[in-house]
């Protein structure tokens, strides 16, 4: 996720402070419909899975909780940076 929010705030330079992961990143005007495929391919970098388009909805962007929940998910996670959970 930390890759994420760095995308995010080079994308948007008068950000200050960390983002909510459930602030609405559209709403919020985080990502715009001009960034939006730059976006889905970091995901699809961060999480080695090409994203098909006509399987997803924009609500699966919204917030950086739901980006983690659809994207970032154990079955995607092995090609994410960070520590390995056990459950």
């Amino acid at each position: 996720m930390e890759r994420i929010a760095e995308w995010l705030h080079e994308k948007n330079p008068g950000l200050d402070g960390p983002i909510d992961v459930d602030e609405d990143l559209i709403e919020a005007r985080l990502i715009d419909s001009m960034d939006f495929l730059e976006f889905i391919d970091l995901l699809e970098e961060i999480s080695g899975d090409t994203i098909d388009l006509q399987e997803v909805t924009i609500d699966d962007f919204r917030t950086l909780s739901r980006v983690e929940r659809r994207f970032l998910t154990p079955s995607g996670a092995a090609a994410a940076p960070g520590p390995a959970t056990t459950g």
